[in-house]
């Protein structure tokens, strides 16, 4: 067993297990619950927190160079290590979208605008999640509802901050400010990905153009080359004759 094969089995199982973390989380954030409810979702969370330490040490034992592998991926340790990193685990559901690349075809733009239209949805919900989840049962708290907190989401992450909904607490706080960098990423890729295209569709429409421009040059020079050999001929027949 290699850590690429173990990789390419683990996919799908993690991103199930992923999905279920999002949804006892989001049931137990969004209906605020407590008592014995919020005691099995947190069992929940917790047994999925186990399978991804144990994912975690699986990639670490199968790695080539384990030392490497560990240096390189200390975030990961952080995430398995403190289960207030959890969430981040989230962001394992982007391998989602690998199965929309048959329907985006198979260019490098579609696999790009695909990408970062997941990321920044999977980011606002679990940006609002997160928000929520710590401001709700706060004093003085602006954002009470999964609706606030939604729309609190969106506004952050396309950097326009109407203000009229903000976190009152250092954890909201933290939440605002990696939403609000996340934010500043994506539009830097989806303008890098339109003026991308809009590089590729000049340059094709100056080809066409270009094309177009030689094809009745083309046609000149057969008819010419055509002439050339009809008088050469001639010539040749001249030259007999005489």
């Amino acid at each position: 067993m290699t850590q690429q094969r173990y990789r390419d089995i683990a996919e799908w199982p993690l991103m199930g297990t992923a999905l279920v973390f999002l949804a006892a989380y989001a049931w137990q954030v969004i209906g605020n619950i407590e008592g014995r409810q919020a005691d099995v979702l947190e069992s929940i969370m917790w047994l999925t927190w186990a399978i991804f330490a144990a994912d975690y040490t699986a990639n670490l034992w199968l790695a080539d160079n384990r030392k490497h592998w560990f240096i390189l991926n200390l975030h990961e340790l952080l995430i398995v290590a403190l289960p207030f990193f959890r969430p981040l685990r989230l962001l394992r559901l982007v391998t989602l979208l690998s199965v929309l690349h048959r329907t985006v075809g198979e260019t490098l733009r579609g696999r790009v605008v695909t990408y970062v239209a997941g990321s920044a949805v999977l980011l606002v919900f679990v940006g609002a999640l997160a928000v929520l989840d710590v401001e709700q049962n706060a004093p003085d708290a602006k954002i009470l509802t999964f609706g606030d907190a939604a729309w609190w989401a969106i506004t952050t992450i396309t950097t326009v901050g109407y203000g009229d909904l903000f976190p009152v607490t250092p954890i909201g706080r933290m939440v605002a400010a990696a939403l609000m960098m996340s934010g500043i990423a994506v539009l830097g890729v989806v303008t890098a990905s339109i003026a991308s295209w809009l590089v590729q569709r000049v340059e094709e429409n100056t080809e066409a153009t270009v094309e177009a421009a030689e094809v009745p040059a083309r046609a000149e020079v057969r008819e010419l080359l055509v002439e050339v050999a009809a008088l050469r001929k001639e010539l040749a027949e001249l030259r007999r004759a005489q």
